[in-house]
């Protein structure tokens, strides 16, 4: 059975999505649960996006391949009784079309990153933000983000361990809104580099900060250096919220990019 899940997780405790010999990661405990009901055997997991360490998801997509058929609710339920005491939570299970990847399938992904801009610390939402003290211009902020909308060589923004073949990317949406203290910056593309994201956000915030004009930015992507944009914003305010694909995986989930 080759299964696609629809899942969520807090990537606080975890050393990302991809296995790795120095710590727990999301893989692991999924395709642990998985082995536990098949007896055993080793399952095999393939994901729609790498996320680092400390990074979130709301509408992570995986596929398993499994040596028996499990009707989805069955399957859903049983990888969650599985996966406890982890935070990490099977929302939906479907059978995967023939030829579905989730990674090379997508069509696009959406990311959302939340910054709280006031004085005092987080409780409610620690882990979950990027706590700023200085007060943020959101517009400034939105309109430089404009300058990045587009085709573009992104090396600016891109990490030194990137494994992309080429720079190029197509950014179809970075959207930068206020809600109270809460700032958010929501990305979507089809595909993106290593740590693109964060490193755009932390770009953003210096002009938030009025430490850059907002034309700045636009000299900053054509420049296709990374030690000329802003420093690296931290794991913990990103979140994967959806991954779009031609077909309709499942009947209900997170926030699909546009």
């Amino acid at each position: 059975m080759r299964a696609a899940l629809l899942l969520e997780y807090d990537g606080g405790g975890f050393v990302g999505w991809q296995r790795q010999e120095n710590g727990l990661s999301v893989q692991q405990v999924l395709e642990e649960a998985a082995s536990r009901l098949v007896h055993g055997a080793p399952v095999v997991s393939a994901v729609a996006g790498r996320t680092d360490a400390g990074v979130h998801a709301e509408g992570q997509v995986a596929l398993l391949d499994l040596p028996r058929d499990l009707a989805p609710e069955r399957l859903r339920d049983a990888l969650n009784f599985h996966l406890r005491p982890h935070p990490v939570v099977v929302l939906c299970a479907a059978p995967a079309p023939a030829g579905w990847h989730p990674r090379f399938s997508a069509r696009a992904r959406c990311y959302r990153y939340r910054i709280l801009n006031r004085p005092a610390r987080p409780a409610l939402t620690a882990g979950r933000v990027w706590h700023v003290e200085r007060p943020l211009d959101v517009p400034a902020m939105a309109a430089a983000a404009a300058a990045l909308l587009g085709r573009h060589d992104f090396s600016s923004f891109r990490a030194s361990l990137c494994q992309a073949s080429s720079p190029v990317k197509t950014l179809d949406r970075l959207d930068v809104t206020r809600a109270g203290d809460m700032v958010e910056v929501r990305a979507g593309a089809r595909s993106f580099l290593h740590h693109q994201v964060r490193n755009m956000v932390g770009t953003l915030k210096l002009v938030g900060e009025g430490r850059w004009p907002a034309a700045h930015v636009a000299e900053v992507l054509a420049a296709r250096d990374r030690r000329r944009a802003g420093p690296t914003a931290p794991a913990e305010g990103l979140c994967l919220t959806g991954v779009r694909y031609d077909e309709d995986l499942f009947a209900q989930g997170p926030e699909m990019p546009g």
